[in-house]
């Protein structure tokens, strides 16, 4: 079940439509899981600095259980995330960041219990 967010400075009228579905089928892609698992969360035109420059960016932020734990893994999606990125945001890759958190299942809530005992 893997959570991506985006945080950007960009205006939501700069941002192309249907950006967080997009986004949504980029990831389940990328990480290898069903869409159906896949939630994803949008912020625009928020205040920010990146790499002391307040020029437009972008951070963004993968959470999953078990794909993005290890160095090797993360660098694979890390290359195909700033793919997915720097064409839909009109971004430079230096204006954009990612963190990866991997996840276990008993920190993930569902239906009245955790993902553990699903």
């Amino acid at each position: 079940m893997p959570f991506v967010e985006l945080d950007t400075s960009l205006p939501a009228e700069r941002l192309p439509p249907g950006l967080a579905q997009s986004l949504c089928a980029a990831a389940a892609d990328i990480l290898g899981k069903p869409a159906e698992r896949v939630n994803v969360t949008v912020r625009s035109g928020l205040p920010m600095v990146l790499s002391g420059s307040d020029e437009p960016c972008a951070q963004l932020v993968v959470s999953s259980i078990g794909v993005v734990g290890t160095a090797e893994q993360n660098q694979r999606h890390s290359a195909r995330f700033f793919d997915v990125l720097t064409a839909k945001l009109g971004l430079g890759p230096e204006r954009i960041v990612i963190r990866f958190y991997p996840l276990e299942p008993w920190q993930i809530g569902k239906n009245g219990t955790v993902m553990t005992f699903l």
